[in-house]
């Protein structure tokens, strides 16, 4: 027998943690239910670890001395503390995640929505979320649907987010909707985590260069100054600039980071603005190779957002619209406007997509096996698989491209750096001798 490391919810919507002794998983989760607990996390025992000299609480119930973990049904309480401590951020996307995951969990094992959200306001260790709980919680209990009570919180959540919740609610499956959503969200947050922690390592070449060349022009070069100071305009062109350089680095330095900063944070508000977003938007897509890179990410998380939709009973318009919005990209998603006219008219699906140019012939004929069988929704997902591979490797050739360039540059400045003092150097033991 294995032992399984528990956290539940009562029927009160209290929690409990505890320890429990069963042949598998599956045969620990149903013990649990069978005790009217609805099972929260549950895990091996072997991988945790108690204090010194205290016994693993067995079936919920505590060890000798210690009070049952159980939080009180009052959701409002630890986190009102929190509150007076200090203000937090607000709820972010990854709490977003985590939430619609346990809150499937809860409604798939039969827990009423109300409850749930109790529970999981009772959970949370942050009081941004467990502000929005309870005042989803607070709008459930007046008599709204939850699609409506997440209407407040469209800016965090986003219109798909909320079309998948009112499609669960019509097909009373709002619990398995949930486990869909959270899924997606997963593949989402895992494509982007991809692409991100593939730019890491560029990024530090980046910062590295600049500290370099920063460092040398600041210290490096000053030293050699006084040596070069007899010589005037009997030195090398390159050494005079580098010379010149290193002076105005060693003296203005303070001022040009200032200068930075403030330039930095114009071009990032010019961006923010409809017209910087759009010329950006519009330069991205025509780099060699990233701008095809960022074109298929975006046709990825087009498709899936699409097949979730379809495969939840959006119908096709709506769906249509709601995915080319979780499309970032202005341009791509100015292309796709003239999909949902195009339907409404008639045309098929692969045919009005075909009309934008941003879809490959492989995508087309997916989308149109997909409409012939009925297997649309099953189509757009299995393609939104095939380009998250495609995506993946593109990056990877990407940077196995930038990554020379960037050695090799920064290699290049320092080197030019590094021959200018020299030049300067034997330019002196010229005139001395």
């Amino acid at each position: 027998m294995a032992e399984f490391v528990y956290r539940a919810a009562r029927a009160d919507g209290s929690m409990v943690d505890g320890c429990i002794e069963a042949s598998v998983k599956e045969a620990a989760l149903r013990q649990l239910r069978t005790q009217g607990l609805t099972p929260i996390r549950i895990e091996s025992a072997a991988g945790v670890e108690f204090a010194a000299g205290v016994t693993p609480p067995r079936a919920g119930i505590p060890p000798p001395g210690v009070v049952a973990q159980t939080r009180p049904e009052t959701p409002a309480q630890v986190p009102a503390d929190r509150n007076r401590l200090g203000g937090e951020r607000a709820p972010s996307h990854a709490d977003v995640h985590h939430l619609t995951g346990e809150l499937a969990i809860m409604l798939r094992a039969g827990l009423p929505l109300d409850r749930a959200l109790r529970v999981l306001a009772s959970m949370t260790q942050k009081a941004s979320v467990a502000a929005m709980l309870e005042d989803l919680l607070k709008s459930v209990k007046s008599g709204k649907g939850f699609s409506q009570a997440l209407q407040p919180y469209e800016e965090l959540l986003g219109e798909f987010y909320i079309n998948m919740v009112r499609s669960g609610e019509v097909g009373g499956q709002l619990g398995e909707v949930l486990g869909r959503l959270a899924e997606h969200l997963e593949r989402v947050r895992a494509l982007r985590e991809s692409v991100v922690s593939a730019l890491i390592y560029p990024a530090i070449l980046v910062v590295v260069a600049a500290l370099s060349v920063f460092l040398m022009l600041a210290f490096v070069v000053p030293q050699f100054e006084s040596l070069f100071n007899d010589m005037g305009e009997a030195l090398p062109l390159p050494t005079r600039i580098i010379v010149a350089a290193g002076h105005l680095v060693a003296d203005w330095g303070w001022l040009g980071v200032l200068l930075g900063a403030g330039v930095v944070m114009l071009i990032r508000r010019w961006l923010r603005s409809a017209e910087g977003r759009n010329w950006w938007d519009r330069r991205l897509l025509a780099i060699p190779v990233l701008g095809a890179v960022v074109q298929k990410f975006e046709i990825t998380r087009f498709a899936r957002s699409m097949g979730t939709l379809l495969g939840n009973g959006v119908p096709m318009v709506p769906a249509i619209k709601i995915a080319s919005e979780t499309m970032s990209n202005v341009c791509l998603r100015a292309a796709m406007a003239g999909v949902a006219p195009a339907i409404k008219r008639g045309e098929r699906m692969a045919e009005a997509l075909g009309t934008t140019g941003l879809f490959t012939p492989l995508a087309l004929n997916m989308v149109r096996l997909g409409e012939e069988t009925g297997r649309l929704d099953e189509m757009l997902l299995d393609l939104a698989r095939i380009h998250d591979g495609e995506v993946q490797s593109g990056v990877k050739r990407s940077l196995t491209l930038l990554e020379p360039l960037l050695i090799l540059g920064m290699g290049v400045v320092i080197a030019a750096i590094i021959v200018s003092i020299l030049m300067g150097i034997l330019s002196v033991n010229e005139l001395a001798v």
